[in-house]
C-alpha cells in the first residue's frame, strides 16, 4: 500500500472500483499531551482516496475512534499515518496526481479521469508547489540554470520554470512569462554571478532578461526549439518549391519527422514524392543531417 502502520484485513472489487479494508496497527496517543491513557467515545467508518491500481480506483475503508484523554480531559479523533486531518484522500494519491499534473497532463483531463474536481487538482498542486520550495536545501541560483515557461492554469495564466539542469530538479516556479513580471523576482534572486550556463528557448523576452541579470553567463539554445525552428524554415522553402503540395497534410506529417521515425510504406511514399522534385530532395537531405547532427548528444568541443 505504501503507507505504515496498517494492515489488510480484506480486498474487494465492485464495478471496477478495489475497496480495501484495513486496520491501523500503530500507537495511538493524545495529540495534546501526548498521554497514553484513553477511553473510546465514539466511532466512524472512513474511505479516503488512494492511488489507483492501473485503471482501477482505489479506496480505503478503516475505522476512526475519538477518543477521551484520561489525563488531560481532552477529546480527539483518531489520527493517521499517510493521511492528515479532515482530508478525504492519502498522501501517496495526493503526490500522484500532483506528478502527473506537473507532467503535463491538463487539469480537466485529470480531473475526469480520477473523479475529483478541477479545483481540486489546482489546490493540491499549489500545495504540492510550496512544499516543494520549502524543501530547496538553498536558494542560491545553481550553476547551469534551465528556463521554459508553460501553461499553468486559466486564472494564473503562464508560468516560468527555472530548472537545476546539473542536479536535474525544479529549482522554483514563478507565474508569469513577460519581463515585467519575472523583473521583482530576478531582482531578489541570489547568486545570480554564480550562473555559468543558461538552457532556454529562443524567446527574445527571456534572452533579455538572462543578458541583463546573467551577465557572466552563456545562453544555449534549447535543442527542441532549435530543431522546431529549422523545420519551420524548412516547411517555408516547400511552400515556395511546391506550394500545391505542400498543403498535402499527409506530406507535411512524413516531411516533418525523422527517417528513423517512418515505416517502410512511409519511406516508399516518400522516396516517390522527392524523386519528382529534385530540389526539394535536396533540401529535405541537407534538413535531416542538420537535424541528426542537433540529435546528437555528448559532443564537445575539442580542447586542441
Amino acid at each position: 500500500m505504501g503507507l505504515p502502520d496498517y494492515e489488510i484485513t480484506r480486498i474487494e472489487e465492485v464495478a471496477g472500483r478495489v475497496r480495501i479494508q484495513v486496520r491501523f496497527t500503530g500507537e495511538v496517543s493524545c495529540p495534546h499531551c501526548e498521554g497514553k491513557q484513553l477511553r473510546i467515545k465514539d466511532r466512524r467508518i472512513r474511505c479516503p482516496r488512494h492511488e489507483s491500481w492501473g485503471l482501477r480506483h482505489v479506496a480505503l475503508e478503516l475505522e476512526s475512534r475519538k477518543w477521551r484523554c484520561l489525563s488531560c480531559l481532552r477529546s480527539f479523533w483518531q489520527r493517521f499515518s499517510g493521511i492528515l486531518p479532515r482530508l478525504r484522500a492519502t498522501e501517496p494519491f495526493r503526490r500522484s496526481v500532483c506528478q502527473r499534473h506537473f507532467d503535463g497532463i491538463s487539469r480537466s483531463r485529470l480531473a475526469k479521469r480520477e473523479r475529483i474536481s478541477s479545483a481540486t487538482v489546482e489546490r493540491w498542486f499549489g500545495n504540492y508547489l510550496r512544499l516543494l520550495a520549502a524543501e530547496r536545501a538553498s536558494p542560491v541560483c545553481p550553476q547551469v540554470l534551465g528556463i521554459d515557461e508553460h501553461f499553468f492554469t486559466r486564472r494564473v495564466g503562464y508560468a516560468t520554470t527555472f530548472c537545476d539542469l546539473k542536479n536535474h530538479s525544479v529549482y522554483d516556479v514563478v507565474p508569469g512569462r513577460s519581463e515585467a513580471s519575472l523583473e521583482s523576482y530576478l531582482n531578489r534572486l541570489e547568486g545570480k554571478a554564480l550562473v555559468k550556463v543558461v538552457c532556454m528557448d529562443l524567446a527574445v523576452g527571456y534572452r533579455s532578461l538572462v543578458k541583463k541579470h546573467f551577465p557572466q553567463a552563456r545562453i544555449v539554445a534549447d535543442r527542441f526549439h532549435v530543431i522546431r525552428i529549422v523545420n519551420q524554415h524548412f516547411l517555408t522553402c516547400w511552400k515556395e518549391l511546391d506550394p500545391v503540395r505542400s498543403k498535402n497534410r499527409g506530406l507535411v506529417s512524413l516531411m516533418r519527422r525523422h527517417r528513423h521515425n517512418l515505416k517502410p510504406e512511409q519511406h516508399e511514399k516518400l522516396a516517390a514524392y522527392l524523386k519528382e522534385q529534385p530540389a526539394m530532395e535536396a533540401v529535405y537531405r541537407f534538413k535531416q543531417k542538420l537535424c541528426y547532427l542537433l540529435l546528437e548528444k555528448g559532443l564537445n568541443q575539442n580542447p586542441r
